[in-house]
């Protein structure tokens, strides 16, 4: 029995159109899982790269590599010394806002290390960070802008104020302690 040309033809192309079909679904279903999981980092992510395909392989990357790492939660102990640590370096921005803005980049860095980030240059920090905290990221990016525009003399009080802000949303995401049963954190 052979099959005509036609038939033959087809079946290939009814074949061609499912497969383009299933990777339609698949992009799009990849695309809005990213898109949900990194919400505004997605987006800012999309304007670097400018295409989202390339976004998509960049996140992915990134998540990836996240991945590979040793994140671990705080014990309770640890907790409370980074909280009252905390408390301090917001009580010292009254009388010296300037040092209180160093001390909250210094203290969430080390708290970056604590729980078992690689601490390597601030743009690979920011996207190692964006995987597990991707709706606070911006608040680091935001608050190391002003502490370097302060360490050229450019950042107002108002300006140091919003910075400590910005670090202690960011402070307050990394100190979460109740890791998923992957090990990665969980974030409402």
């Amino acid at each position: 029995m052979t099959v005509d040309a036609p038939v033959m033809l087809g079946v290939i192309v009814a074949v061609l159109v499912l497969a383009a079909a299933a990777w339609f679904m698949w992009h799009t279903h990849n695309r809005q899982q990213l898109k949900q999981h990194f919400g505004p980092e997605y987006d800012r992510v999309v304007r670097e790269y400018g295409s989202e395909s390339k976004a998509q392989s960049a996140l992915a990357k990134r998540t990836e590599r996240a991945h590979k790492y040793k994140i671990r939660p705080l014990s309770e102990r640890e907790r409370g010394e980074f909280q009252s640590s905390w408390q301090s370096t917001q009580a010292r921005f009254v009388d010296d806002p300037r040092a209180a803005v160093k001390e909250a980049d210094r203290l969430v860095c080390r708290l970056m290390e604590t729980r078992g980030y690689p601490m390597t240059d601030f743009d690979r920090r920011t996207e190692d960070l964006s995987v597990d905290h991707p709706h606070v990221v911006q608040n680091y990016r935001t608050a190391h802008g002003i502490a370097q525009a302060d360490a050229q003399g450019k950042a107002s009080t108002e300006d140091l104020r919003r910075a400590v802000v910005c670090y202690r949303a960011l402070f307050a995401d990394l100190l979460e302690t109740q890791p998923t049963t992957t090990g990665r954190e969980v974030h409402a």
